[in-house]
């Protein structure tokens, strides 16, 4: 029973830290897109989808699928 209250404790306060990541990770974005990229367009175009799917899920309250998301989109601008 410790070990379970422990571990809940430990999610319910980890989620408010999640959550100021997906902001982060979406101006991390949004500053390497408008200092250029050597991405193509099509790639560019999937940034761009991850990050707006990052966000609303942020929105939505989803921040563990959020910063999943975003991680992906960083990975393909060489951020992580």
């Amino acid at each position: 029973m410790k070990l379970l209250s422990l571990t809940l404790a430990f999610l319910l306060a980890a989620a408010p830290a999640m959550a100021a990541q997906c902001p982060a990770d979406m101006a991390a974005i949004d500053a390497a897109l408008a200092a250029g990229t050597s991405l193509s367009d099509a790639e560019v175009a999937e940034v761009k989808a991850l990050r707006d799917e990052g966000e609303s899920l942020h929105e939505s309250g989803d921040h563990a699928a959020s910063v999943e998301i975003l991680a992906r989109a960083k990975g393909m601008l060489g951020l992580e």
